[in-house]
């Protein structure tokens, strides 16, 4: 079955950054690129107060335009459409449109004002990282103005916590389907309980390192390397600026331990990473199988 990424589209650089970042994704996957437009759905209003029906015409016509506009800027070799869909909220619309077409990813863009380079939530990407039961990829302010990138890594960042082991193998499938290489970076000193001296926490992230990196050395195909790099600095957003970072790269993250199962919550890691991070972020949801762990 031919993969697909779905991506939250709007006639704002916000939703040129969104289609970019698919676009990138999709040449890297093979798959099939969905551009979405959402409205507001129709049946919300009141009975008292005919819906104004020339209006909604109007904003269908003006939503197709804009979608045409756009699918016509992608790259010509990519497989892409766009659609209309109404719902009560766009992030509920993209989460519906991303179960009709079988998605591999949800991209959204950043809120309007964000800084060239860098992560701001705006409504629709914070609902959908605390309810989407599909991994969803965050692409930064300007991705559409960067150069046309193919994934050159993947990079996941592990912990020690639940759900650590779903996002190794998520990680280690996108790396072996794009056919790139998986950078493992270390956040077990952030994950140790408080109170612990270096010394501990270096043994204990040494040890988890080399256990994780034995674990994708398994997983992925034997050409694609793995790698494990333990990030340096004393905070999260130290260890996040002192990484090195590929032009057009990803990382992936797991959701926190309040995440329902198969439902994504951004955990308080993954929101420090997104202050410093200047490359797209995927959120990846917590597995059934992780229930009775939080």
């Amino acid at each position: 079955m031919t993969e697909s990424i779905v991506v939250g589209y709007t006639a704002t650089d916000s939703g040129a950054d969104a289609a970019a970042l698919g676009a990138r994704l999709a040449r890297s996957l093979h798959a099939v690129l969905h551009l979405v437009i959402v409205l507001p759905f129709e049946g919300t209003r009141s009975a008292a107060v005919p819906p104004e029906r020339a209006y909604e015409d109007h904003l269908r016509r003006q939503a197709k335009q804009w979608l045409e506009e756009a699918v016509v800027g992608l790259p010509q070799e990519l497989v892409r459409s766009g659609h209309v869909r109404f719902a009560e909220s766009f992030a509920e619309g993209l989460i519906a449109a991303g179960e009709e077409f079988g998605a591999r990813l949800i991209v959204v863009g950043a809120a309007g004002g964000s800084l060239f380079g860098r992560h701001r939530l705006g409504s629709v990407a914070s609902e959908l990282l605390h309810s989407s039961t599909i991994p969803v990829a965050l692409a930064p302010a300007g991705t559409a103005e960067q150069d046309d990138h193919v994934l050159p890594r993947v990079t996941a960042a592990i912990g020690t916590r639940p759900g650590a082991d779903n996002l190794l193998d998520e990680a280690a499938a996108l790396a072996g389907d794009a056919g790139v290489g998986l950078r493992l970076v270390s956040l077990v000193p952030f994950d140790v309980p408080p109170g612990l001296d270096t010394g501990a926490i270096r043994v204990v992230g040494e040890t988890h390192a080399h256990e994780v990196l034995a674990v994708a050395q398994e997983i992925l195909p034997d050409e694609l390397g793995a790698e494990i790099e333990e990030a340096p600095g004393d905070t999260v957003e130290d260890a996040v600026s002192n990484l090195s970072w590929q032009p057009g790269e990803i990382v992936l993250v797991g959701s926190s331990r309040l995440a329902q199962p198969r439902r994504l919550f951004l955990g308080s890691t993954a929101a420090k990473m997104l202050h410093e991070l200047p490359v797209p972020m995927i959120v990846v949801p917590r597995t059934r199988a992780e229930a009775g762990d939080r």
